[in-house]
């Protein structure tokens, strides 16, 4: 059985050539019956399963889903609504962009799935680069894994420009100890959205993610 029909995508399509808040009134109902009620299911079931894995996610689900009104205060785009649905999933939840956890996307471009650190504060940085001039070696091994690199790739994020003198040296050797994020992405196709396999699939990375997110969590912790 899929969590989400054909309706679910149709929403967002029709809501991207009408982006006002009339539009979305009118169809509110098809919203909360597509949209808002099977992502809170899924994400509710995405929940239970990582609490198996990590028992430190004792969230529900509006901890973790994004709202689908978007911040225009700083845009040029004053569209009001996000076209997608998103949750992150971590000990923190959503309002927290730097404990490791997982995200994931639901929407127009498909499924984005992304994890890892995202926006550490200077103290949380500098524990990640000084463990990373301690033991990178043992993040490289964990990022060489099959299934992580077959999953994510690689790892991205900024990379800072100047460094302080106490970094640029080990920087040579371990360039992550420039970045200023430490984040993977992975990226399905919007029909992944509507196959029955969508759970499994988000399961299977986050499987491939949680290596990454542990070293991520003890090097912020030491």
């Amino acid at each position: 059985m899929s969590w989400f029909t054909t309706d679910y995508n149709k929403f967002f399509s029709d809501l991207a050539k009408n982006n006002n808040k009339e539009w979305f009134d009118a169809n509110r109902k098809q919203y909360e019956t597509h949209v808002k009620r099977p992502f809170e299911a899924f994400t509710t079931e995405a929940i239970s399963r990582i609490g198996k894995v990590d028992p430190a996610v004792r969230i529900q689900a509006k901890d973790a889903i994004f709202r689908i009104n978007k911040d225009v205060r700083f845009s040029k785009d004053k569209s009001p609504y996000k076209l997608s649905c998103s949750a992150n999933i971590s000990p923190a939840g959503r309002k927290d962009h730097a404990t490791p956890g997982i995200y994931f996307e639901l929407g127009q471009v498909g499924v984005q799935i992304i994890g890892g650190v995202y926006m550490p504060d200077r103290e949380q940085l500098e524990k990640i680069r000084r463990a990373l001039i301690k033991d990178g070696k043992s993040l490289r091994k964990v990022i060489a894994a099959p299934a992580f690199k077959d999953s994510f790739g690689e790892v991205r994020g900024d990379v800072n420009k100047v460094l302080p003198e106490e970094f640029k040296s080990a920087a040579k050797s371990e360039p992550l100890v420039a970045n200023k994020q430490f984040f993977v992405a992975a990226k399905l196709p919007v029909s992944a959205i509507t196959s029955p396999k969508l759970m499994d699939m988000i399961m299977d990375h986050h499987e491939a993610l949680v290596p990454f997110n542990r070293w991520m969590a003890d090097a912020m912790h030491q």
